[in-house]
């Protein structure tokens, strides 16, 4: 099972995400100003609605409440513009980050050796391509900006409050611990049931591209039911992994409201009776404008938790991208030589491979083929004929001895020049999601329309090609 469990934020981690937004370095300060002027309006609107009431309605101030009325409609017309301004250029910056992550992402997987996909399930890797980039995406879009976002809303609420009554902010402070200790521990469980749920994506994507892939064998030998069972299995442990968010949700957001209300009650209370008492007499409006304030706290603390799982979930993700981008499998592109063609003299000298270290498949393996000789290696399964062709190609390196072509060391060449001397007939058929031209000429663009034409005449399928609807 592909866990990985990660901290909620890294920072080392996080600098190197950080590093991928320098071609949008404008974007991420105007970000960071939205937030902030987002903060400052949103602390503004009880304050205001405070004043309207208490040094505009009680006193029947018909001038004073036409001015705030009209600041009041500014500072919501504020919120609303820098709100859009701070999703729309949040997301499109976590959407830019992973365009560029995943072409890297993309480019260094191109050049890894075979050993590593032999090794690696290709449904894990189109995961780390495309599920686990989301996540990233989702550290700037709803995780990172909006967490310092509320973490600024909420310092500030709790300084308006302090300023405005310190006795009904006291109040409200001593039911903070509450939820505090209820988020942490919201915190703690979901992070575990997200690497869960991650996990299980990561198995069903594999699962379900490998079945899909090798469809033909499991026909061929009548596995359906036995497959059917196994991804009934898979899919329900997904399906368990995400309940348990589920859950996890609708048990802490109800608990949360309650606190909630809880803090708003007793303002109301003991507000309702310092004006009772003839101690604060003008306090209507600063009640009201508590209430707002204690949404405006304790809605951040409910949320946080969730965008601390976003945030850690793309932590996790994007240690595992770099994990594959750090990778150390690349074939060593050393050579100088550009030959082309080759004569085709090919020689191999006591050439010692195995795909695995301690097990060798050619031990000290020597021949000759000149230029112009048809030679045909027979053997038994596994002997090792496709080995000497991946071996000649350069798809795995050789253990010792020497591959050479017109007399030249194959690590000379360089990989375009050796590769494009070489024609390979593939025993298994592979076509690309193009057009018929495409595979045949996999998008080189110097073979011109004739030269397809003429190969698809040569094979015998020039006359089907073009019965096609749409031909080559």
């Amino acid at each position: 099972m592909d866990k990985e469990t990660g901290k909620a934020f890294d920072y080392n981690l996080f600098k190197r995400l950080l590093a991928q937004t320098r071609p949008y370095r404008l974007t991420f300060y105007g970000v960071a100003l939205a937030g902030i002027l987002l903060t400052f309006f949103a602390v503004l609107t009880p304050y205001i609605l405070r004043n309207i009431i208490d040094d505009a309605i009680n006193v029947r101030d018909m001038d004073k409440l036409l001015i705030l009325s009209f600041a009041m409609l500014g500072v919501l017309v504020g919120q609303v513009v820098f709100q859009l301004l701070f999703n729309y250029y949040a997301n499109w910056l976590g959407e830019s980050v992973i365009k560029d992550i995943r072409i890297l992402l993309f480019k260094r997987m191109l050049g890894f050796r075979m050993k590593y996909f032999d090794n690696s399930s290709i449904g894990v890797l189109v995961t780390r391509a495309v599920a686990d980039m989301q996540r990233i995406g989702e550290i700037f879009s709803q995780g990172f900006f909006t967490i310092v976002s509320d973490l600024l809303k909420m310092l500030a609420a709790a300084s308006m409050m302090l300023w405005m009554n310190w006795r009904l902010s006291l109040l409200v402070f001593a039911i903070l611990p509450i939820i505090l200790y209820a988020t942490r521990l919201f915190q703690k469980a979901m992070k575990v049931a997200f690497i869960e749920v991650r996990a299980q994506v990561s198995n069903l994507n594999s699962f379900v591209q490998e079945r899909l892939t090798g469809m033909k064998i499991v026909q061929l030998f009548t596995r359906e039911k036995i497959e059917s069972a196994k991804f009934r299995e898979i899919n329900e442990k997904h399906q368990n992994a995400w309940l348990k968010t589920v859950w996890y949700n609708s048990f802490f957001f109800p608990v949360a409201e309650i606190v909630t209300s809880i803090a708003i009650g007793l303002v109301v209370w003991y507000g309702g009776l310092q004006n009772i008492a003839n101690i604060e007499v003008d306090i209507a409006g600063t009640i009201f404008a508590f209430i707002l304030y204690i949404e405006m706290l304790f809605r951040p603390l409910r949320q946080i938790a969730d965008k601390f799982n976003t945030l850690q979930m793309g932590m996790v993700a994007a240690n595992r991208v770099f994990k594959i981008l750090d990778t150390d499998s690349r074939i060593q592109d050393d050579g100088t030589v550009q030959k082309t063609p080759v004569a085709g003299d090919i020689s191999f000298k006591d050439v010692r491979f195995g795909y695995l270290e301690d097990e060798e498949v050619l031990h000290g393996i020597s021949f000759d083929v000149r230029a112009g000789e048809t030679v045909a290696i027979v053997g038994a399964t596994g002997a090792g004929k496709s080995t000497i062709i991946n071996l000649l190609n350069r798809f795995y390196e050789i253990n010792s001895g020497c591959i050479s072509v017109d007399g030249i060391d194959i690590r000379d060449f360089t990989l375009a020049s050796l590769r494009k001397n070489i024609a390979i007939v593939l025993q298994d058929v592979f076509l690309f999601a193009d057009t018929i031209a495409n595979n045949i000429t996999l998008k080189d663009e110097s073979i011109s329309k004739a030269t397809i034409e003429e190969a698809a005449e040569r094979i015998g399928v020039h006359e089907f090609i073009n019965s096609l609807p749409e031909g080559y």
